[in-house]
């Protein structure tokens, strides 16, 4: 790889956005395609798949071959409430090498006995998170059932167009949800982006069935959100 692609390679990779070094297996010749620039690519359909799935892969296109080489930065997960549906995820969320961070401004749910290998964070979302970063390869999960708490973060969610952001609470709870959204001048279309009630329609009661419920949602919606888009 030549050494100004590389650069450039690497400035994507400090800004935590995807991309993808296209190969030319015949000829040699290589270019980067940013994550952004997809549409006007002669490949975007294959590197909206390749990118979307965070593999890299060979593809063949009207008799010549292309080496795809993915760049995507790890995922993030941030989960809004040290409760017992937290103590369930976080967990399933490391074992798929997330880097999972638990926000609450209550110390006496956010403790590291409750949440052992988990950085935890008492503090209130609209304080901490905007150091945190958010952004397109983040997750935000809410579940304190308490808008003072769980607002400030979807707003910060949204603004950050984070690819999933999911809100515990039921169909009544969101309604009102919405209308305060509404009267604080997010539309509709910002709105629909949150995932509520939260997680895969599976019947789950337990906190683990939750967790898991969430856990499959915000997957899908990396994989195959990602691919329909860009």
């Amino acid at each position: 790889m030549k050494l100004d692609l590389l650069s450039e390679l690497n400035v994507e990779r400090s800004a935590r956005r995807g991309a993808v070094v296209v190969t030319d297996i015949e000829t040699g010749a290589q270019r980067l395609v940013r994550g952004e620039g997809l549409k006007g690519d002669p490949l975007a359909e294959e590197l909206r798949e390749y990118l979307g799935l965070g593999k890299s892969g060979l593809i063949e296109r009207e008799g010549h071959h292309f080496f795809l080489n993915v760049q995507t930065p790890p995922v993030r997960a941030v989960i809004v409430g040290a409760v017992h549906v937290s103590q369930v995820l976080a967990p399933l969320m490391r074992n798929l090498d997330l880097d999972v961070t638990i926000i609450d401004p209550r110390a006496a749910f956010a403790t590291p006995e409750r949440f052992p290998d988990v950085p935890v964070v008492i503090e209130w979302p609209d304080k901490v998170l905007p150091a945190l970063g958010l952004d397109a390869y983040t997750a935000l999960a809410v579940l304190t059932h308490d808008p003072r708490i769980d607002d400030p973060a979807l707003i910060a969610a949204l603004r950050a167009d984070c690819f999933y952001i999911g809100a515990l609470g039921s169909r009544k709870t969101h309604e009102r949800r919405v209308e305060r959204f509404k009267e604080a001048g997010f539309s509709e279309a910002d709105i629909a982006r949150i995932h509520a009630p939260i997680g895969l329609d599976i019947g789950a009661a337990s906190p683990g069935e939750i967790a898991v419920s969430i856990l499959a949602e915000m997957i899908a919606t990396l994989r195959k959100d990602r691919r329909r888009t860009a």
